[in-house]
């Protein structure tokens, strides 16, 4: 493996900055500082990283965005919000979209890192902390986006998920539900078992017994909660839930589908109806579905702002910054 800055930087006893400085501002560092650095060059054998160094330096004008689902437009606005950001500092974002699947996830990030873009912005799937450490160790900066960043080794933007399962539980319990079902997947998702996390622990924390089913799905889209709905249909009229909470709209969408065309479930009469995201599609629903709001365009322009002052500062601690999740009430939920 490769001698990366950090490496020097802890054999020396300093921080990665300045053993930047004594790479490219050496003047502004005390001769002992330059001493140590260089002891520690030597011994570890580092060989500078001119790339690297360029892309510190603002050389390159574009970004990586690899996103999740391109399918949910929650991403999509995620990453107009990034946009409109890297447009004031003249800069493109590169996007691809992974469809959660882990070899084309690595593919992209490494595509970018062999394009040696500024910075990365990653909605991440699998576990690719080798592939974004690599990314580090060549000078270009890593926020995950809508993935709380358990360990601090990177800055994050997202959602406090759990907050927001909580939230839509609550709400079902506050208009009389009493039997509600969980709709998502899959559970290898942080963000899906954290929407549960929360509605698990208001459905304890509640005043009144209610129960809470888990109804797992394959994937995250409109056709996941088709099928979901369908299924729950066929169970006797008296096993129906009398509310579903969905791990986010496409699925709330979907059940929503499945209800208004079998017909024997009034929503939200017999079975409400709660998503997560509040995408532009949820206001305009057959009956207008009730939602968990993410700021998804504010999350995207905080994490370019933050991946360039990243970019140009390698010595920067890591953030984590957490938006609070917003309860948008309608009619799938509330009868008027």
């Amino acid at each position: 493996m490769a001698v990366s800055m950090r490496d020097v930087a802890h054999r020396a006893g300093v921080s990665v900055g300045t053993v930047s400085n004594v790479l490219n501002r050496p003047s502004e560092v005390s001769a002992d500082s330059v001493a140590r650095v260089t002891r520690a060059i030597e011994e570890l054998g580092y060989v500078r990283n001119d790339a690297a160094r360029r892309l510190r330096a603002g050389v390159s004008a574009t970004v990586g965005f690899v996103v999740l689902d391109g399918q949910n437009p929650f991403y999509n606005d995620v990453v107009r919000g990034a946009e409109d950001e890297a447009s004031r500092h003249s800069i493109a974002v590169l996007h691809g979209n992974t469809d959660q699947d882990v070899r084309r996830e690595r593919l992209y990030i490494d595509l970018f890192h062999e394009q040696q873009v500024r910075g990365l912005l990653i909605a991440p799937y699998g576990d690719v902390t080798a592939h974004l450490d690599r990314l580090a160790e060549a000078g270009i900066a890593v926020v995950l986006v809508d993935r709380f960043s358990g360990d601090g080794r990177y800055s994050s933007v997202s959602v406090d998920s759990v907050a927001g399962g909580r939230l839509a539980m609550e709400h079902l319990i506050e208009t009389g539900r009493r039997r509600i079902a969980f709709v998502g997947g899959p559970f290898d998702l942080r963000q899906v078992n954290d929407r549960l996390a929360g509605a698990r622990a208001a459905a304890e924390n509640a005043n009144v017994t209610v129960t809470l089913e888990v109804v797992a799905t394959e994937g995250m889209a409109v056709e996941d909660g088709v099928v979901s709905g369908d299924r729950i249909l066929m169970r006797t009229r008296g096993d129906w839930p009398d509310a579903l909470f969905a791990a986010n709209d496409l699925i709330a969408l979907g059940l929503l589908q499945s209800l208004v065309t079998d017909g024997r479930a009034r929503v939200p009469q017999d079975i409400a109806i709660i998503g997560f995201d509040d995408i532009p599609f949820a206001a305009a629903a057959a009956v207008p579905l009730s939602s968990v709001r993410q700021p998804s365009r504010m999350m995207g322009r905080t994490a370019l702002r933050i991946l360039l002052e990243e970019a140009a500062d390698p010595e920067s601690i890591p953030r984590q910054t957490v938006f609070p999740p917003e309860l948008v009430v309608r009619a799938s939920t509330v009868a008027r």
